[in-house]
């Protein structure tokens, strides 16, 4: 008999994703969140007044030449309430003297205002902008599951392939090589600086190109609202369609009987299902939600490839006008600032004073991601009971130090807020408070089953299901979990 009651875990990206899809193929679909609003980890939370974007800083796929733009319509991510704004200079690097050096996304603006700044640094300079180059036609390719049966067959077309043959050769040599090593090359300090700020530093050089160019191809922009609009636009076409959301709603079990899935417990109370998708991270999930541990081989080499990227967060609600400063500001550091055990060289600081209603009229909200491997620091903390005080401290210090670079916050800073790994453990369930997976040199990318191979009717989607993560990956996987879904029951895939 063919699955018609979906149970989804989780109301992140890829289980909004995957509620839109099952509803349309014609499933009876429920979302349990265990927060009291969707999103997941790609979320925003206020504080007095002011909006702090916890979640999204740039959307890839707002592109309208791309596949995955229509994804994101098709989920309904994207409508006319968030148009997409695509900033630039990306980021601003701004010295102690006052300096400026821009990243642009225009590789010829980008190119010139390097070598005025560090003409010392031609040759990496150029080598740069030729690996951009390389990789400006690649993208992440969107494809229907083989054998399904769907209204509107996705297959990537003959010229997509070839846009990306060049950049073939370039590819393991930059998988090979570390974004650290690719930097360092550099000599000008600040040029590293501004380089370094561009993602977490223990990824390989790849994922650093591969992000410059996706933002050099016209993509990248920031759909207004952020991360709430967006998630919120998909759970309302998901309830639009005849869905159902439950918020407060903690799944601790999945039920399996006989090899099938049959339901799951939540708050204690069995839900029944004729088939169950798990957004929850993949990592996490295996260890919490089943009675008896799956036995499945990809889930002892998922064990021992997955790396955590894991962050501090620290938003400011600050009473007064900051629209003169960069949008996107990077402020080297004279000496190294000291986080959660990790040591920090710059400040990447996102600065929404342009930004409608994210901060009281004459006020502005600021923002900035610390990444590093923090979570045994703030897990230690908890257990000896400093926590609240060691977040208070980062905070007090992190603000301290900013005064040097924007000395308007002095005395003007109304709310703050620190967020942990931790933080995105107890909100999201995610392993070690983590957002993403770091794809370090040297290593492949892997991509996990979305379909157990062991138990009939379950199903797994979310950020953990490819590397490195992120939001494409995680909206694409919702719609995947759902093609095998279909196929598996002879449905028709909408």
């Amino acid at each position: 008999m063919s699955a018609r009651k979906l149970v989804i875990v989780g109301a992140g990206v890829a289980g909004l994703s995957a509620g839109v899809y099952a509803q349309r193929s014609g499933f009876e679909t429920v979302i349990l969140e265990k927060h009291i609003i969707p999103g997941g980890l790609s979320t925003s939370w206020t504080r007095k007044g002011y909006l702090f974007e916890g979640g999204m800083h740039w959307l890839t796929g707002s592109s309208e030449k791309l596949t995955l733009n229509r994804i994101w319509h098709e989920v309904g991510a994207l409508k006319e309430n968030n148009p997409v704004f695509y900033r630039d200079p990306i980021y601003t690097l701004v010295s102690k003297d006052g300096k400026q050096l821009r990243l642009f996304r225009d590789l010829k603006k980008l190119k010139n205002e390097f070598l005025c700044y560090a003409p010392e640094d031609k040759k990496m300079i150029n080598r740069l902008c030729s690996d951009i180059k390389l990789f400006i036609n690649v993208h992440m390719l969107v494809a229907d599951i083989s054998c399904l049966k769907a209204k509107c067959p996705t297959h990537p077309k003959l010229f997509e392939y070839l846009a990306m043959t060049p950049a073939g050769g370039r590819l393991f040599q930059l998988l090979k090589m570390s974004y650290t090593d690719y930097v360092l090359k550099f000599k000008n300090r600040d040029l590293r600086e501004l380089l370094f700020s561009v993602i977490g530093q223990r990824y390989n050089a790849l994922s650093f190109i591969y992000t410059l160019a996706s933002f050099a191809s016209g993509d990248c922009g920031y759909p207004k609202g952020g991360s709430l609009r967006l998630t919120r636009n998909m759970a309302d076409t998901f309830e639009s369609l005849g869905g159902k959301i439950e918020y407060r709603q903690t799944v601790e079990k999945v039920i399996i009987e006989n090899g099938k899935v049959t339901g799951v417990i939540s708050n204690g109370v069995e839900i029944p299902a004729d088939a169950v998708i798990v957004t929850q991270d993949t990592r996490k999930t295996v260890e919490d939600l089943f009675e008896i541990p799956l036995n499945e081989r990809w889930i002892s080499k998922m064990k021992n490839n997955v790396i955590s990227e894991q962050n501090m967060y620290i938003a400011l609600g600050i009473k007064c006008e900051l629209s003169n400063y960069p949008q996107c500001a990077v402020f080297p550091l004279e000496k190294p600032f000291l986080a959660g055990g990790v040591e920090f060289s710059h400040f990447r600081i996102n600065n929404y004073s342009l930004y409608e209603n994210y901060a009281p009229q004459g006020c502005s909200t600021l923002t900035c991601l610390l990444l590093g491997s923090c979570y045994d620091y703030w897990k230690n903390a908890k257990a000896d009971g400093t926590y609240k005080a060691k977040k208070q401290d980062l905070a007090e210090r992190f603000i301290a130090e900013l005064e040097k670079f924007i000395p308007e916050i002095k005395g003007n800073v109304e709310v703050y807020d620190v967020a942990t790994p931790l933080t995105y453990e107890r909100y999201c369930n995610t392993f070690e408070g983590s957002w993403m997976s770091v794809w370090k040199p040297g290593t492949t990318g892997f991509m996990l089953p979305q379909k157990s191979k062991t138990v009939k009717g379950l199903y797994f989607a979310g950020q953990r299901s490819m590397m490195p993560g992120g939001l494409p990956i995680t909206v694409c996987s919702g719609r995947k979990a759902v093609q095998y879904l279909c196929r598996d029951t002879k449905t028709l895939f909408v």
